[in-house]
């Protein structure tokens, strides 16, 4: 979908498009769901014998129960049933109930039930952290629970431990950036913390280190061979 070389240690999953195999990688997912693409393997396959077989083993079972009734068994003498033609006696009519007595329900009392207008539910609102320490913190510890570590281990079996700085973004103050970065590759990571359900996401990729500003080439933070962010002492 990025059309990017996928580099050592990356893996890509097979996704249906039109009815076509497309190779989509790890940082590419969310746009093909989005796209409407689907997953290989994920669309259970119903085939059409299992329901000719069950149709067809329920039509001989009726069959056979309807012949069973109307057949008798080889040991028992088959009697005629000579029908009656007596007229058969009227039902009794049972008496019909007696009506309910209708209750009427008492005025409501002024001052109850009634909503003021203008209420609202209340809104779960989350509370982004205002010193840059605190902000920093919550950015690592919310990378390190999304699935981008993974991409990051990834990497790194192929060029090594990469160097992580992790700042507040100026023009936003509730947005973290996250920027992993390798002599041959580097990823920006936007970390929202002002949402409901903060969110990680890529923001960026690029393979020069110019293509970055100078407070993001200068670590402030650690990776490890899982992909685990840590912030240096």
């Amino acid at each position: 979908m990025c059309g990017r070389t996928l580099l050592r240690g990356e893996r890509a999953e097979i996704y249906l498009s039109g009815g076509v195999r497309r190779s989509v990688c790890e940082l590419c997912t969310s746009r093909a769901l989005n796209g409407g693409w689907i997953r290989e393997g994920t669309i259970p396959d119903y085939g059409e014998t299992s329901t000719r077989v069950d149709r067809r083993r329920s039509l001989l079972s009726r069959l056979r129960s309807r012949r069973e009734q109307l057949v008798p068994a080889d040991d028992e003498p088959a009697v005629a049933e000579v029908p009656d033609h007596r007229p058969a006696p009227a039902p009794a009519l049972a008496p019909a109930p007696a009506p309910a007595p209708v209750r009427a329900d008492p005025p409501p009392r002024a001052g109850r039930g009634r909503t003021r207008p203008g209420t609202r539910e209340p809104r779960h609102v989350r509370a982004v952290p205002t010193s840059i320490e605190h902000k920093i913190s919550s950015a690592v510890g919310l990378f390190n629970s999304s699935e981008h570590p993974r991409t990051v281990a990834g990497i790194a079996r192929s060029l090594g431990l990469p160097d992580v700085s992790v700042l507040p973004a100026a023009e936003h103050p509730s947005m973290v950036n996250v920027v992993v970065a390798w002599e041959l590759c580097w990823y920006r990571y936007e970390v929202e913390l002002a949402d409901e359900v903060p969110t990680v996401r890529v923001s960026g990729q690029g393979y020069e280190l110019d293509e970055l500003g100078p407070e993001e080439r200068r670590g402030n933070a650690l990776a490890d061979d899982r992909g685990m962010l840590s912030l240096e002492s």
